[in-house]
């Protein structure tokens, strides 16, 4: 009970402290920190980028996530909740980006983090005639698996890792097909 109540604690700490801004990325001697998010449609640079942690999750549809099986993919991982006005704005677009790029080695994956009645997590992703898979994660725990990563009060956000599982982005708020499809050509392009 303890530890989980320390765990609430420091991820209430993280989303406290989220910070915003320009910049995505410090590195002061040898710590290594993300100061911000990256603007819309922009990356960081590759030598500023940093692995993400093996976030983990049980599927809606069932069965296991795992950020690590997915090595050699683009993932775009996407907080969000069903009662977020801009997260049921967002996703239809991120529908269409995820059928129109999964051919080329992207994945999106949904992660919803803040309805703890799973079946408003479910009528949300039949109502929006969502295909790309969604973890149900109510307390937020694959948030804190991924590291040190500007986390966000408000929902949505958006983290896309490169295929070598290294942070390329980090979006708070709505994202739109066209502030995601050049990330997504950018890092398709990369070996």
């Amino acid at each position: 009970m303890k530890s989980r109540l320390a765990a609430l604690l420091v991820a209430g700490g993280v989303l406290l402290t989220a910070c915003t801004g320009a910049n995505a990325v410090s590195q002061a001697g040898s710590v290594y920190h993300y100061v911000g998010t990256t603007p819309r449609g922009k990356t960081i640079a590759v030598a500023d980028r940093r692995q993400a942690g093996d976030v983990t999750g049980k599927l809606m549809a069932g069965g296991p996530f795992t950020l690590s099986s997915q090595k050699g993919k683009v993932v775009v991982l996407n907080f969000w909740a069903s009662w977020c006005a801009p997260c049921q704005n967002e996703a239809p677009g991120l529908d269409d980006v995820y059928r129109q790029n999964k051919a080329k080695g992207v994945t999106i994956v949904g992660l919803d983090v803040k309805d703890f009645n799973k079946d408003n997590a479910n009528s949300f992703i039949t109502d929006k005639k969502i295909t790309y898979p969604n973890v149900y994660d109510p307390t937020a725990s694959s948030a804190l698996q991924l590291g040190k990563v500007p986390l966000s009060i408000g929902l949505p956000w958006t983290v896309v890792v490169d295929k070598q599982q290294r942070v390329a982005a980090v979006y708070t708020g709505q994202v739109l097909p066209k502030d995601l499809q050049p990330v997504l050509d950018t890092l398709t392009a990369e070996s």
